[in-house]
């Protein structure tokens, strides 16, 4: 039988946002550039995958008039079912092309031979690893990948360590400048685990939450993770190639010895340093405070644009005075995934790292800069 199916427009045109962002950009393979459509069991599940990475999503908003299965290029399919106004959009396939209706337009796509399509891994249900929430799951993504090192020569420093003891689990990423460590509970057996996953997959897993409280269950082996999104609505599956090499011994960078301490204002600090950064350019990025018992003062300077100063009362600060410059990109890029209101900024010398934490769960390493 061929495909015959009746989407909500919205739902189909999300899903295939989505989805599309798997496919590969540049590929000799064509198919690696499509979509899989399957209709059966009164869902419809789109697929792809760029051959290490893939995504199933599975749709109910749907009506199934006919099993079947459709392979199209993903670009031309998301941009047709994003650009119908109508609330439905009707998917037909007949023969290798996928026949698209919606309102008073109609659209004919060229495709490929389902059976070409690079068979995808069924999530495997004896070798789960550990189950939480995609809540805390996505959050700790988002206070790790950010700063995961892009195309380095060191391949491990380029995706994000996993890393589970127990019920505790952290996600880290370091660029050789700076390091993130987002952490958190989850359900497991005793043991560990540890893997390095790639960038690109963990940058999906915002996308397929829809309810913070759906369990994720994720299963590791030698060379591959796959994480099941067990939402009712929209049940996912993404698997990845795991990334080879070692990573660094992160917990040898975490300082220990810090013996000044200042406590900010999520918002307040973010606020400062942002201003303290409009007189920066790319050959001065750097922005230097100096620490006193009761004030901060941020300063900054670039030859032909003029300097910043900026004042900051203290009242948390403990230790001697203190000035050190640091790259302020590096400082608001954590200030961005810091969810609660309250941090903490711990030194040592102008010459050591600095160590931002916030509660148990975040913990971020950033080098100084000369200024």
């Amino acid at each position: 039988m061929a495909l015959k199916v009746i989407c909500d427009q919205g739902a189909l045109a999300d899903a295939l946002n989505t989805v599309s962002a798997v496919v590969a950009s540049r590929t000799p393979t064509p198919v690696l550039t499509c979509i899989k459509l399957t209709a059966e069991n009164g869902r419809l599940r789109l697929a792809a995958t760029d051959g290490e990475i893939s995504l199933q999503l599975d749709l109910d908003r749907v009506e199934v008039d006919s099993d079947g299965e459709a392979l199209v290029p993903a670009d031309k399919l998301t941009q047709i079912v994003r650009e119908c106004s109508d609330p439905t959009v009707s998917l037909k396939a007949e023969g290798h092309a996928l026949h698209i209706n919606a309102g008073d337009s109609h659209f004919k796509v060229y495709g490929f031979d389902p059976s070409e399509a690079p068979p995808l891994e069924a999530f495997d249900e004896t070798s789960v690893d550990c189950t939480l929430n995609a809540g805390t799951l996505a959050s700790m993504v988002a206070r790790s990948l950010f700063a995961a090192a892009v195309e380095h020569t060191r391949y491990a420093i380029n995706g994000v360590l996993f890393d589970r003891d127990g019920k505790r689990l952290r996600f880290v990423a370091t660029d050789g400048r700076r390091l993130a460590m987002a952490s958190g509970d989850c359900k497991a057996e005793t043991g560990t685990k540890q893997c390095i996953i790639p960038g690109k997959a963990l940058s999906l897993i915002r996308r397929l939450v829809n309810d913070p409280e759906t369990p994720v269950r994720i299963a590791v082996d030698d060379s591959r993770i796959t994480l099941r999104f067990d939402d009712p609505d929209a049940p996912a599956t993404l698997g990845s190639s795991l990334v080879e090499g070692r990573f660094p011994p992160f917990e040898d960078v975490i300082p220990k010895d810090q013996d000044k301490k200042v406590v900010f204002d999520r918002d307040t600090l973010r606020s400062a340093i942002r201003r303290a950064s409009l007189l920066t350019n790319e050959e001065s990025r750097s922005v230097r405070m100096k620490f006193e018992p009761n004030k901060l003062t941020l300063t900054s300077h670039a030859p032909e644009m003029g300097e910043a100063v900026v004042h900051l009362e203290l009242k948390d600060y403990t230790g001697e005075t203190l000035e050190i410059g640091f790259n302020p990109t590096y400082i608001a890029d954590a200030l961005k995934v810091i969810d609660s209101q309250e941090l903490s900024f711990e030194f040592k010398a102008a010459n050591k790292p600095g160590l931002i934490r916030c509660g148990r769960d975040f913990t971020y390493v950033l080098m100084p800069v000369n200024v």
